[in-house]
C-alpha cells in the first residue's frame, strides 16, 4: 500500500481498450487510501476544465480504481493522443497541489490558461487531418484501418495499401479496387496461446492459404520468419497484416499489449480466449481475476456480427463472464457433457469436444468427427490435457473462420510430429535412455498442466528445472514451485534468470523458491541453484541416467539449449500418438 500519490505510468491508448470506448489516454497512479477520492476528485475538476479550454468538449473522463491506485483516463483524438497525455499530467498534478501535495517525477502545473494554450499549440503540431481522413474513407469502404507512429494501412494482408503516416494520399487518389480484408484470428489467454496460434495457422495452411502468424516466438508468413523474439504484441500484428503475400492471419494477442495500447486490429472474424488464471497481477490495474478476465475479453471488441468468440466452457471466469457479453459465442471443452457446452449445444451453437476418443465439431444436428487423439501428436495419446484442449480451440476457430474439415484434419494429424512447428511447447527428447520433457511453462497453471502430462510418463527418477521472471509477487513465485512439487521430483534444479530480474535482486528468487520446496517435502540436499539456463540443462544432463525424466522449463536461453541438446546426441521421441496407426 503507497503513502504517497505518484504517476507510475501515463501513455496513449490508440486502439479499442479496457477503460475506453474511443482512443486516449491513461495515467496509472499510486494513492493513498486516505488521499484517494478527494484527489481524484480534483482531477476530474481540472481534467474537465483543460478539455474544455483545448476545445475537447466532446471528450470524456473515467477513473478505474484499484488497490493502492486508480487508472485516470480520456478520450480524444486519434491523431493527438500524445497531446492527451500532458493533458492527463497537468490535471494530475494539478490535482495533487490542490491537496498540497508534489509529484517529484512532475514540474509544478502552470495556471489553467497558460498550460491551456502549451496543450493547444501541442495539439495542433500533431494534428493529422490527412490520418483523419483515409481512417474516414476506410469506414466508409468497410476496410480496416491500421495505424501506428510510423505507417497507416487499409486494408488488410493481400489486400493492404500502406503510407507513411507523414506522406498520407487524400483517399481519393487510392484505388480501393485493390483495397480488401483478409480473414484474421486473434488468440488472448494465460497458456497455449502460441500452441493455439501456430495450430491454426497449420490449418490455414493446409487449406491452401497463405498464411501470416505472430506469437511469442516471432512473426511468420508461409513458415518463414520475419522476426525472431516475443512478437505476441501490437507490432507483430501489424507485421503480419500488413504484408501483402498473407491471404489468413492468426496474432497472439497478450495482455501486456492490449493494457499498454489496446487492440491493434479492431476488427476479426474469429477471436478464441483459452484460459484465465492467476498471472502478472499488479500491473496496470490488474489486482484480481475478475480484472484479468475483463482485460482479455477485450478482443470481443473486434468482433462482429458475423464473427465468433470461441471461448473454453470449463474456465469458470469465462462462463461467468459469457452473458455480459454481446458478440456470437462458440464453446470448445474437453467433457462434452459439461453444463456449459451441453446447454451451448442445445442451443444450436458451435463447439467442439470428444466423443469417446475422437475430436468432433457439432452445431445442432450436425457433427463432424475429425480425428482421434491418438492421432494428435501434441495430445501425448489424450495424457497432455491442456494440448486437448488447445487442439479443440484451434479447430473450432479454423471452423468458424470457415475451413474444410479436411484441412483441420490434416494439421491436427501432422502438427508437433517434429519439433519445429511448436518449438519450446511440450517438446520430447531420447538422451541416453532418458527423457527429456522440454516446455515454457511459466506460471503456476502452465506447470500444473506440464506436471499432470510429466506424472504419466514412466521414470525410474524426475528432475524438473524451474525458474522466474521477478515481475511476478512473491506469491506467484511460491505458487510455481508448489506446482512443479506435483511432478514428485527426485531433483530439483531453480535457475537464476538473471535477464529476468525486473528489479529483484539476485538470488532472491531462488531462496523463494527453495524455501517454498522444502516446505512441501523436497529434501534440502537434492535442491540446487545454476547460474543461468543453460548451466541449469548441463547439470540436469550430467545427473540423467538411463530411465529417466527430465523436465525442463526453457524461457531465455532455448536457442542455446536446443544447441546443446543437439550436441549431446539428444533425438526427438516419437510421442505415442505418432506410433498410432493412421486413419485412411
Amino acid at each position: 500500500m503507497t503513502d504517497r500519490a505518484v504517476l507510475t505510468d501515463s501513455r496513449r491508448l490508440p486502439g479499442p481498450n479496457r477503460l475506453l470506448e474511443r482512443p486516449g489516454a491513461v495515467a496509472d497512479v499510486a494513492l493513498p487510501d486516505a488521499d484517494a477520492e478527494a484527489i481524484i476528485r480534483a482531477w476530474r475538476r481540472h481534467v474537465a476544465a483543460m478539455l474544455a479550454a483545448v476545445g475537447w468538449d466532446r471528450e470524456e473522463a473515467t477513473v478505474l480504481r484499484f488497490p493502492g491506485g486508480a487508472s485516470l483516463a480520456i478520450t480524444a483524438p486519434v491523431d493527438a493522443l500524445y497531446a492527451a497525455t500532458e493533458v492527463n499530467e497537468w490535471a494530475w498534478a494539478a490535482a495533487l497541489a490542490d491537496a498540497g501535495a508534489v509529484d517529484p517525477d512532475l514540474p509544478a502545473p502552470p495556471a489553467l490558461a497558460p498550460a491551456a494554450e502549451t496543450l493547444r499549440a501541442a495539439i495542433a503540431a500533431e494534428r493529422n487531418p490527412a490520418l483523419l481522413a483515409m481512417m474516414a474513407a476506410a469506414h466508409e469502404h468497410d476496410v480496416a484501418c491500421v495505424r501506428d507512429d510510423r505507417m497507416v494501412s487499409v486494408g488488410l494482408g493481400s489486400g493492404s495499401l500502406s503510407f507513411p503516416v507523414d506522406a498520407i494520399p487524400g483517399p481519393s487518389a487510392v484505388d480501393w479496387t485493390r483495397v480488401h480484408d483478409v480473414p484474421v484470428v486473434l488468440v488472448t489467454g494465460l497458456n497455449g496461446k502460441t500452441t493455439t496460434v501456430r495450430l491454426v495457422a497449420a490449418m490455414a495452411r493446409a487449406a491452401g492459404r497463405h498464411t501470416g502468424w505472430s506469437c511469442t516466438e516471432g512473426v511468420y508468413v508461409d513458415g518463414e520468419p520475419l522476426g525472431t523474439g516475443d512478437f505476441s504484441g501490437p507490432e507483430g500484428a501489424r507485421q503480419v497484416v500488413r504484408d501483402p503475400r498473407v491471404e489468413t492471419a492468426v496474432l497472439e494477442t497478450a495482455r501486456g499489449g492490449m493494457l499498454r495500447r489496446g487492440l491493434a486490429i479492431e476488427r476479426a472474424d474469429v477471436a478464441v480466449v483459452t484460459n484465465i488464471a492467476t498471472d502478472h497481477f499488479g500491473e496496470f490495474g490488474v489486482h484480481d481475476l475478475a480484472a484479468l478476465t475483463e482485460t482479455k475479453l477485450v478482443i470481443a471488441r473486434a468482433i462482429g456480427p458475423g464473427g465468433r468468440l470461441v471461448l473454453n466452457a470449463e474456465d469458470p471466469h469465462l462462463t461467468g463472464a459469457a452473458a455480459s457479453l454481446r458478440v456470437p459465442l462458440a464453446w470448445f471443452g474437453i467433457d462434452p457433457d459439461g453444463e456449459v457446452l451441453s446447454r451451448a449445444g442445445a442451443a444450436g451453437k458451435q463447439i467442439a469436444t470428444l466423443h469417446d476418443t475422437m475430436l468432433v465439431l457439432r452445431r445442432a444436428a450436425e457433427t463432424i468427427p475429425l480425428v482421434p487423439l491418438a492421432e494428435v501428436p501434441i495430445a501425448f495419446g489424450g495424457a497432455a490435457r491442456h494440448n486437448v484442449a488447445n487442439a479443440l480451440a484451434a479447430s473450432l476457430a479454423a471452423w468458424c473462420l470457415g475451413l474444410p474439415p479436411e484441412a483441420i484434419r490434416a494439421a491436427l494429424r501432422s502438427f508437433g510430429r517434429g519439433h519445429d512447428e511448436n518449438l519450446g511447447r511440450t517438446n520430447l527428447f531420447d538422451y541416453r535412455g532418458a527423457r527429456i520433457l522440454l516446455d515454457y511453462a511459466h506460471n503456476p497453471h502452465g506447470m500444473d498442466a506440464l506436471a499432470a502430462l510429466a506424472r504419466q510418463l514412466p521414470a525410474a527418477r524426475r528432475l524438473v528445472l524451474i525458474g522466474q521472471a521477478g515481475d511476478r509477487d512473491d506469491d506467484a513465485i511460491r505458487g510455481l514451485a508448489r506446482s512443479a512439487c506435483a511432478i514428485r521430483p527426485d531433483r530439483v534444479i531453480i535457475k537464476e534468470m538473471t535477464s529476468y530480474l525486473r528489479g529483484r535482486p539476485e538470488g532472491q528468487i531462488p531462496a523463494l523458491m527453495r524455501e517454498e520446496l522444502e516446505r512441501d517435502g523436497i529434501p534440502a540436499e537434492a535442491i540446487t541453484v545454476s547460474e543461468g539456463e543453460l548451466a541449469g540443462v548441463e547439470e540436469a544432463l550430467a545427473w540423467a541416467q538411463e530411465g529417466d525424466l527430465l523436465v525442463l522449463t526453457v524461457h531465455a536461453e532455448r536457442p542455446a539449449v536446443l544447441e546443446l541438446l543437439a550436441a549431446s546426441g539428444a533425438t526427438v521421441v516419437v510421442t505415442p500418438s505418432e506410433a498410432a496407426p493412421q486413419s485412411p
